[in-house]
């Protein structure tokens, strides 16, 4: 699903009212008759008040068209008109009109108004403020949406949390904080980041009938990525395929203390399909993974409790390195030496971005399309720190054009980073910030690599895959309980549901 810009979502709106030959104000109906089918569908008449906060320019508007739709149906209603601008939008007077010939004189906030009064168990609906916001709010208006904030109310926002920028950082103070976002047709970039998405607890893309044809047409700088997304990556198995077929893959790190990070890794590369695993551990390694795991094969280097050389007799068809593997100067030398003769398909993780950050010029030595996988903290390490989260992406994509490599950002909606694209996952869950959970993501991109496919559709489908396996851990246990060998076990599952045509529920599921 794409993620459109702000001047995107303008001209989708211009597109559709000329190659319709609608007006505008048709098309504001149309919104404002979703957010209505939402809202009745949960509240099946029930006699709470809704709370309508509505702006002076468009989504005030969309605000008002939702109000004498409830109006119309039997709900309670108190609109107010937040004035924080003499201006009106064409569309909104002509709903306001409307409005008011149904007897409804919404009450006008303005500076000196005192704030409304907000009884606890009623709805507070949002629409303030839309997308084309491009300045910080008035003061007064910031208090209005801190009231709001600090209410007892159930807040549901139209289209955007009023205050939140799509393409620039929003101060929470400045924000109304929403339960649920009713956003139209495609969701927005901010609602995936970590300092925005906390505004938007819980979205719904609303069809409010954007041309497709101009939606097909747009190029994107974000898309969200679901099962039905990734299920077309998915290569189904020949009849008369044998090991061999899907690869073999080499995953390399360990160190005295940390084996079961290798451990974790070299399980999930199989379950993801690889035809042969082979682990490449210091000698402490051995008797672990030859218990843990009769399937995969072990090397060992000569030192017993850190990796002082990698080498193997194969050549790989991919490999996965860097978990628990430390990043003393014996290590990183291993490293750089493994790096200089390697020309597989390659995934670098924990201790290998940590040496990468020792020792920058490791860069050069990857080979193109190499796979990143950091946490937040080996992002910071590996690209320098950032203002902000619009900042950090903009500073991972021009990092993957200088090194012709993919990040995968891990994270609540991990992103794939791959060229001038940027991917959000929709699947996982905080159940998954637990010890190993990276590893296993790691194991799961290996192993899809190994059997043949491009970084980046390995990529995408290994942090869905991943994010998957865990969600399907709640089926069974609490988020608290679950750990990064349950994700494992669960990935067989997530696979499983690529069988099945059944697309339209799976997202359902995936994004609700």
């Amino acid at each position: 699903m794409k993620i459109l810009s702000a001047e995107q979502i303008r001209a989708a709106d211009a597109f559709t009212i000329e190659k319709e030959g609608i007006q505008s104000d048709e098309l504001m109906e149309r919104a404002g008759s979703a957010i209505f089918g939402w809202l009745n569908s949960q509240l099946n008449g029930s006699p709470v008040t809704l709370h309508i906060f509505c702006g002076t320019g468009n989504n005030g508007g969309d605000g008002l068209v939702v109000a004498r739709h409830l109006l119309e149906h039997g709900y309670q209603i108190q609109v107010y008109i937040v004035n924080y601008s003499d201006k009106r939008s064409a569309d909104f007077l002509i709903n306001l009109d409307r409005l008011k010939d149904r007897k409804v004189w919404p009450e006008v906030i303005k500076e000196e108004s005192a704030l409304p009064v907000i009884p606890e168990g009623d709805i507070v609906l949002d629409a303030i403020f839309g997308t084309g916001l491009n300045r910080e709010p008035e003061p007064w208006v910031c208090k209005l949406m801190q009231s709001l904030n600090k209410s007892k109310a159930l807040v549901v926002s139209i289209d955007v949390p009023s205050g939140m920028f799509l393409e620039r950082h929003s101060d929470p103070k400045q924000v109304v904080h929403a339960h649920y976002v009713l956003t139209f047709q495609h969701p927005k970039l901010p609602f995936f980041l970590p300092s925005s998405g906390r505004f938007c607890e819980q979205w719904v893309a609303l069809d409010i009938g954007l041309h497709q044809e101009f939606i097909d047409s747009l190029d994107t700088a974000y898309e969200l990525i679901g099962f039905r997304e990734v299920r077309p990556l998915y290569r189904f198995r020949k009849k008369f395929s044998h090991k061999g077929t899907y690869g073999h893959a080499l995953i390399v790190g360990g160190s005295h203390g940390k084996m079961g990070a290798v451990i974790l890794s070299s399980e999930a590369c199989l379950r993801s399909g690889s035809g042969l695993v082979t682990a490449f551990v210091p000698g402490c390694g051995y008797n672990p993974l030859q218990s843990a795991l009769p399937e995969v094969m072990v090397m060992t280097g000569k030192d017993e409790s850190e990796l002082t050389e990698i080498r193997m007799p194969f050549t790989p068809s991919a490999v996965g390195i860097g978990m628990g593997m430390g990043t003393s100067k014996a290590s990183i030398a291993a490293f750089r030496a493994f790096l200089e003769s390697n020309t597989s398909p390659l995934v670098v993780d924990a201790d290998g971005l940590n040496a990468i950050s020792k020792d920058r010029s490791l860069l050069k030595l990857m080979p193109p399309g190499t796979v990143l996988t950091p946490h937040p903290g080996e992002l910071e390490r590996l690209i320098g720190p950032w203002k902000d989260d619009f900042e950090k992406l903009e500073m991972a994509r021009k990092f993957v054009g200088e090194h012709h490599c993919l990040l995968v950002i891990k994270g609540a909606h991990t992103m794939v980073v791959s060229g001038t694209k940027g991917y959000v996952n929709s699947t996982g869950n905080p159940g998954m910030a637990t010890a190993g959970s990276g590893d296993v993501l790691t194991g799961v991109i290996t192993g899809l690599l190994s059997q043949g496919y491009l970084p980046e559709e390995a990529a995408l489908m290994g942090v869905y895959i991943h994010g998957r396996a865990g969600d399907l851990c709640l089926d069974s246990q609490s988020m608290e309980s679950s750990i990064a060998s349950d994700i494992t076990a669960h990935i067989g599952a997530a696979f499983r549901e690529f069988y099945t045509e059944d697309s339209d529920e799976k997202e359902r599921e995936v994004r609700e």
